[in-house]
């Protein structure tokens, strides 16, 4: 498919290549809609096998984080880059600080974030060249590692999930099958064993499940093993797709809540769920506390109402499962419905978001570091 085709169909407003060989930097900004606010979303690094899988990525995933936005209650777009390379060795202050003037040239339509692959100390490197970032450290004003608010709204929307499917919230009466123990995996891994469940992990990284059994008192199992593990709640925190056509006759849990983007290989396998039984907590609205977090950041950072926001999530994911039993139809549609009509409703008001957001956005603390040249 053509990109201009491809943007249409998703309703994308704006695709923006970047490339800088003198310090290595390939990368796609995608902007999917700007009705609610700016764009804001996560930037991934990953090595990518070809430039098509990285904008194939970036157009979903940025597309999930504009409904991830208006599900949430938040005034901000949704938008994604994405940074094809080895996080693991192809880092450098170069190429972040390069990447940082580029999304400064796009006038704060887009405002980036930590993603997978990337961490604070990048954000910062970013944050030398534009303040169209967030996630950036305390020292700045920043709220730092979004991990443990991504795994605490995780944690508050199985909570939601449990009491619709058993009538209590009580994760301490169950056991979990985790897929991916890195950041956000670790700590749900953590709040989970923290309330006395059983908790299984399986991991790409060996140093990771290491990690989960030695400090949380997890139980390793091997990767293909995850989705038969006898757990009542499976919970996606790695890579999307993983909910298909492969492993969705597997899976003997009786609900899915994780924080992985775009868990469904498509939306017909969320229908497949639901028609075996099985609870599903749409990934965009459960997984929404890191963007919550990061998004206070933009009126002045407050710890305490950032948990109090994400914890919202329980009764977000309660009004998704209500709608779902109201109008007869899976969650994964009410999640979308909910988004679209919250977009639908904005947009009647005809205009763009304001000055005055603009302002307090590009004044929202200090800045006088290196500026674009």
């Amino acid at each position: 498919m053509e990109l201009f085709e491809r943007m249409a169909k998703m309703g994308h407003e704006q695709v923006v290549v970047f490339n800088y060989a003198d310090t290595g930097l390939k990368a796609i900004v995608a902007i999917h809609n700007t009705t609610l606010g700016p764009a804001l979303g996560g930037l991934r690094m990953w090595p990518y096998a070809n430039e098509e899988e990285a904008l194939v990525d970036v157009l979903r995933l940025s597309q999930g984080m504009t409904y991830k936005a208006a599900v949430a209650g938040l005034n901000l777009g949704g938008g994604k880059a994405v940074l094809i390379g080895d996080p693991e060795k192809d880092k450098s202050e170069g190429l972040f600080r390069a990447l940082g003037r580029f999304i400064g040239s796009l006038g704060g339509r887009y405002i980036t974030a930590e993603d997978v692959g990337t961490n604070v100390n990048d954000m910062d490197y970013i944050y030398q060249e534009t303040d169209r970032v967030v996630g950036v450290h305390r020292v700045h004003g920043g709220s730092g590692d979004p991990s443990p608010f991504t795994a605490y709204g995780t944690l508050q929307g199985i909570r939601a999930c449990l009491l619709r499917k058993y009538g209590h919230d009580d994760p301490g009466k169950l056991s979990f099958a985790v897929q991916g123990v890195g950041h956000v995996g670790y700590y749900l891994t953590k709040y989970l064993r923290e309330a006395g469940a059983k908790v299984f992990v399986c991991d790409i990284n060996e140093t990771r499940v290491e990690q989960a059994v030695d400090e949380l008192g997890a139980e390793a199992v091997p990767m293909d093993q995850i989705y038969e593990a006898d757990a009542k709640v499976f919970s996606p925190c790695a890579l999307g797709g993983v909910v298909n056509e492969d492993t969705v006759p597997r899976l003997k849990c009786d609900i899915v809540a994780g924080s992985a983007n775009n868990q469904l290989e498509s939306s017909e396998w969320g229908t497949a769920l639901e028609e075996r039984g099985i609870l599903y907590a749409p990934d965009y609205a459960i997984n929404a506390g890191g963007l919550m977090n990061v998004a206070i950041e933009l009126q002045g950072y407050d710890r305490d109402r950032a948990y109090r926001t994400v914890s919202t999530i329980y009764d977000i994911i309660t009004n998704i499962f209500n709608l779902a039993e109201r109008d007869g139809i899976p969650s994964w549609q009410a999640a979308d419905r909910l988004a679209e009509e919250r977009i639908h409703a904005i947009s009647q008001v005809k205009m763009p978001y304001s000055k005055r957001f603009k302002d307090r956005l590009s004044g929202r603390r200090p800045h006088t570091t290196a500026t674009n040249s």
